[in-house]
């Protein structure tokens, strides 16, 4: 998984975010298999994820972007409670997609530690790199 390491942190530096997961999913649940700037007190937590659940999960869940500009204001039923102790603000997942398009084998998840909204180009962007992630994974 070094190299899933390697996307991950160029993908956290491309965006200036200063936490970033990426998560493999195996049935319905989201299973961690890198992280950085992630607070060691939530690595349980999100070690395993059901789909459906938390930003992640919910990306997992609809094949799309999941966004949340300011985690320490708007939870919305998305997010945990507990994000809000990771000190994170604007947050974007995306879900890693099989080369057809057909499976979901994962999410990307990268976030900054001020509020943010994240654009239409840059999701996109986030999406391709979750696309290169996803030949490793």
């Amino acid at each position: 998984m070094n190299e899933a390491n390697t996307k991950l942190k160029e993908a956290m530096d491309e965006f200036g975010c200063q936490t970033g997961t990426l998560h493999r999913a195996e049935g319905a649940w989201l299973f961690l298999v890198s992280h950085a700037g992630v607070p060691e007190f939530l690595i349980e937590k999100i070690s395993k994820i059901p789909f459906g659940k938390g930003i992640a999960g919910v990306a997992a869940e609809t094949r799309e972007p999941v966004e949340l500009c300011n985690l320490q204001q708007d939870l919305g039923g998305v997010a945990k409670e507990d994000a809000r102790k990771t000190g994170v603000s604007g947050s974007l997942a995306v879900p890693i997609l099989s080369e057809d398009g057909e499976t979901v084998i994962g999410t990307l998840g990268i976030g900054k530690v001020v509020p943010y909204e994240f654009s239409e180009t840059e999701k996109d962007r986030l999406a391709e790199l979750a696309a290169e992630i996803g030949k490793i994974l």
